[in-house]
């Protein structure tokens, strides 16, 4: 009641300026527009100051931030290929733990016991991604399976061969793996001091070219007489994320310096939002979610789309397997356990629909985000996993009841 009296109050006030008055309606229809992913991205900053207080400042220290990346890191690249799942009709792929695990026993494979180089390990470890994300693929599109049959039996038919290729033991792995899972780049601007220069200085190139991007952006659409945000809204939203990254930069040089992590999901982010949202591609992606008889009869072949998402799928699945293996510096027979339910709770918390054809990249990285900041949050207060395991089967119940309370109300509207 309060906040509708004031922005009453904001309207009165607004109306009386003509100027005012337009700013303070573009913020509302931006508002209004992407309210789940703005309603999201709060929860995460109210969960991660709560928790920065329920800890006693110790969540959101430097060396404590760096940690919770590179442990989260692997299930943030999960949940970019598992939103793409979601988003052709709320289907998710199951086997996800097993093909992490899968890839990081032959990443064992060919560079212990084969003694393949570690390069070419990878490079063979990414291919039999591919080729388990295209098999399921397969069977899904092309033999219409359902994607929760096939990729169950993709989680117990790439598990066996884990387990095959381990036979119960744990290998460890070369040095190029855990500099990929747990190295930072070196410091060639610095001199040994305990701030990180190489990281402040790409920290700020990346703020100045971002805040360009963005400035060429809107030039190129107002050319083009496309409808853009007031010139107030557009600094104001754009020097606060520039200061943002060249804070997060900072915050990290204060601990060991930039993860190799950190720049792997930062170009996958760049090159899977491109996707979304200005490919041809992606729009199919979208499309096939919304409607798939509609989108057939506008010609679109959705059973290749289909079986390019899982075939992607199945590249992401390679990378977060080679990432975790290195995490860890070594392949297990347990490896990957439970990561579909992190990368699927991810996409749900983020804003993904369960009924496909809504969600976004980045709603499934702060999703991850907000799963890993309570996971860390909770484990630093000492809270049992059981406890932990309970709160984040609310918080997921809790965002698809959002997602479907506010479906069923636009439609009533």
């Amino acid at each position: 009641g309060k906040l509708v009296g004031l922005m009453r109050v904001l309207d009165n006030l607004a109306k009386r300026n003509p100027k005012l008055y337009a700013l303070l309606t573009k913020v509302k229809d931006i508002v209004r527009h992407n309210m789940r992913q703005y309603a999201m991205l709060f929860a995460l900053v109210v969960i991660m100051f709560a928790f920065q207080v329920l800890t006693d400042g110790v969540l959101l220290k430097p060396i404590n931030v760096s940690r919770l990346i590179m442990q989260q890191g692997y299930i943030l690249i999960l949940a970019i290929g598992m939103v793409f799942c979601i988003l052709t009709g709320g289907n998710v792929d199951l086997a996800v733990g097993s093909i992490v695990a899968l890839v990081s026993a032959s990443s064992a494979l060919f560079s212990v016991t084969l003694g393949i180089p570690p390069l070419l390990s990878i490079i063979l470890g990414l291919g039999l991604g591919l080729l388990a994300g295209a098999w399921q693929g397969f069977f899904i599109a092309y033999l219409k399976v359902p994607p929760f049959i096939a990729t169950l039996a993709g989680q117990l038919i790439f598990r066996g061969i884990n387990n095959i290729i381990l036979n119960g033991k744990t290998i460890m792995l070369p040095q190029l793996y855990v500099t990929i899972g747990s190295g930072v780049i070196p410091d060639i601007f610095g001199n040994g001091g305990t701030l990180h220069v190489t990281t402040i200085i790409i920290g700020i190139a990346s703020a100045a070219s971002f805040f360009i991007m963005q400035l060429a952006n809107r030039k190129r659409k107002i050319k083009l007489d496309f409808e853009v945000e007031s010139k107030q809204v557009f600094l104001l939203k754009n020097i606060a994320l520039s200061a943002f990254i060249i804070l997060f930069a900072y915050w990290l040089a204060r601990a060991n310096g930039l993860p190799y992590v950190v720049l792997l999901l930062i170009v996958l982010i760049l090159v899977y939002t491109f996707i979304t949202n200005k490919t041809v591609a992606g729009r199919h992606v979208y499309a096939l979610g919304g409607n798939p008889k509609a989108a057939e009869l506008s010609g679109i072949k959705i059973k290749k789309v289909m079986f390019l998402v899982y075939a992607n799928m199945g590249i992401l699945l390679a990378i977060a397997g080679i990432v975790f293996a290195g995490r860890l510096n070594s392949a297990s027979p347990t490896a990957g356990d439970g990561f579909e339910l992190d990368a699927i709770a991810a996409c749900f918390i983020g804003g993904a629909s369960a009924t496909g054809g809504v969600g976004t990249v980045i709603g499934a990285i702060i999703g991850g985000f907000i799963m890993g900041i309570m996971n860390n949050g909770m484990s630093i207060m000492g809270i049992s996993t059981f406890w932990q395991s309970i709160v984040k089967g609310l918080v997921l119940l809790g965002a698809v009841a959002f997602d479907v309370f506010s479906k069923s109300k636009a439609k009533v509207s």
